[in-house]
């Protein structure tokens, strides 16, 4: 196969084929299956294209081919029930209903609606939920995601497989849900789409601090969704999260990848044009007029820095009561330690450090790194050297991330 060939097929598979599988699965009723017809189709590419050519649309193509194996498959049963007859019969007659000879590949569906919300349906696990959204709505291969979460590629394979059969035994329909299920649904939807950024963001785990491509992939997934549902301001406010935190990659890490914090950071590396979307896009979420969700409040706080042209322009006492806020209306811990930060920013390390060390007291976050982090800060920035170096140790033992840990130790040795 050549090279134009391979790389056309892999764009187009990259590109649509959550659209393909969606489409089919309308038809069929059945996720698994779909996607089974959709990677048949794509072999017959990888087999004919080369020598017949590329079609002039490969999306339309593949759609058509893997109907038609939907077709050959239930005549070839013999066990064919009726409402396969029926589909079959119908995709015969009438093939005109089914092939869309005008697909346009800007243009998305409530099909793809549909995949989003069947791949995040509450009978699955969160960690189901993000492999199977990541796997027919992403594109991404079983590899691509075990690379990305450091997860063996046969672990993800087993999540895919059983997040399917359980939506087959729960009988999940291909529907969007109703509106009176929708506002918790759609919770499911960006809650797993937060959580893809966030890893990609600051990893976990691993070599690596960060992985832009998986945050990239939760970021066109939320722009897909903002497109289909254009009334849900949370929709739109993620997006402004992800936009903004996004805009900022470029100045994170040095060129061996060691962490570069935000202050001290060259701003002038940050995306212009990813801030100037983010910023956008929590207006459009504003100008909806149902006021600020957890994601549109996270979003603000982002639009603080990306306004300040230095880190020492930023709004702290702002960030503060966008905090205070949040904390209302989606109370955390994670929350909780990001607004004592921003405390001692706004009003000096030693308050900053009454409000960490309630949550010390708590002991709700005593296995998180980063209440060690910001703890050993404070107290550095107080003179209280050898109990910070303590602190940062701590919180270079926690880590999970190789990075991470080494740039926290070498803060506690430069103490």
């Amino acid at each position: 196969m050549s090279e134009d060939v391979r790389r056309a097929v892999d764009l187009v598979w990259r590109m649509e084929s959550a659209k393909i599988i969606a489409t089919i699965a309308r038809t069929v009723g059945d996720l698994d299956l779909a996607e089974d017809l959709a990677s048949g189709a794509l072999l017959e590419a990888v087999a004919q294209w080369p020598d017949s050519g590329i079609p002039r649309n490969p999306a339309a193509w593949l759609t058509s081919v893997a109907r038609k194996r939907a077709i050959d498959g239930w005549r070839r049963s013999e066990r064919l029930d009726e409402r396969y007859a029926h589909i079959a019969r119908d995709m015969a007659s009438n093939p005109s209903n089914f092939e869309d000879e005008s697909w346009d590949p800007d243009h998305i569906d409530d099909d793809v609606l549909r995949l989003i919300f069947v791949a995040c349906h509450p009978v699955l696990n969160r960690r189901s939920q993000v492999a199977l959204t990541l796997r027919v709505v992403g594109g991404l291969s079983s590899e691509q995601i075990a690379a990305a979460f450091l997860t063996p590629v046969a672990t993800v394979q087993q999540r895919v497989v059983r997040a399917k059969k359980s939506l087959t035994a729960a009988h999940v329909p291909f529907v969007v849900p109703g509106r009176e299920e929708f506002a918790s649904r759609l919770g499911g939807v960006l809650s797993v789409l937060y959580l893809i950024f966030n890893e990609g963001y600051s990893a976990s785990s691993g070599t690596e601090w960060m992985r832009a491509d998986l945050s990239a992939e939760a970021l066109r997934l939320g722009r897909i969704l903002a497109e289909l549902v254009p009334q849900e301001p949370e929709v739109h406010g993620l997006v402004a999260l992800m936009e903004l935190n996004a805009s900022r990659f470029g100045a994170r890490t040095d060129a061996s990848g060691t962490p570069i914090l935000l202050p001290e950071q060259d701003r002038t590396r940050w995306d212009r044009g990813q801030i100037t979307r983010g910023l956008a896009a929590l207006d459009r979420a504003d100008r909806i007029g149902r006021g600020r969700g957890p994601y549109g409040l996270q979003a603000a706080i982002a639009e603080c820095h990306a306004r300040a042209a230095v880190f020492a322009d930023t709004d702290w006492k702002r960030i503060v009561l966008l905090y205070e806020a949040l904390q209302e209306l989606a109370p955390s811990d994670v929350v909780a330690l990001n607004h004592a930060a921003a405390v001692s920013m706004a009003y000096g390390p030693a308050k900053g450090l009454e409000f960490v060390d309630r949550l010390v007291a708590a002991g709700t976050l005593s296995n998180y790194h980063l209440l060690p982090s910001v703890r050993g800060n404070l107290l550095a920035q107080l003179g209280r050297v050898d109990e910070a170096r303590a602190e940062l140790l701590d919180a270079a033992r926690l880590a999970g991330n190789e990075r991470e840990r080494a740039f926290l130790e070498a803060k506690a040795a430069a103490l």
